[in-house]
C-alpha cells in the first residue's frame, strides 16, 4: 500500500520561489518533487555523517596543540 503524501506550508524567499517554479517549469517536474527530492537528498546526508561519526568514535582524539607540534616537529609549519 502506497502512503499518500502528507500537504506542508513552507515559505519561501522570493527569489527561491522563483528560481523554483522556473525549475519545475523547465524539467517538468513539479516544485513539491524537487522539494521532496532536496528534502531526502539533505536527510541522507545527515545520516551519512552521523554514520561516519559513529565509525570514528572509537578513534583517539588529538588536541590542535598536539597537532601544531606534530606538524612543527615534521617541518610541515
Amino acid at each position: 500500500m502506497e502512503l499518500q503524501p502528507t500537504r506542508a506550508t513552507i515559505y519561501l524567499d522570493p527569489a527561491i520561489h522563483k528560481a523554483l517554479r522556473l525549475k519545475a517549469a523547465t524539467t517538468h517536474r513539479s516544485m513539491s518533487e524537487i522539494v521532496s527530492d532536496a528534502v531526502r537528498q539533505a536527510l541522507r546526508e545527515d545520516h551519512e555523517d552521523l554514520q561516519a561519526f559513529d565509525e570514528r568514535a572509537a578513534e583517539k582524539t588529538l588536541s590542535y596543540e598536539d597537532l601544531l607540534k606534530t606538524l612543527a616537529a615534521n617541518g610541515d609549519l
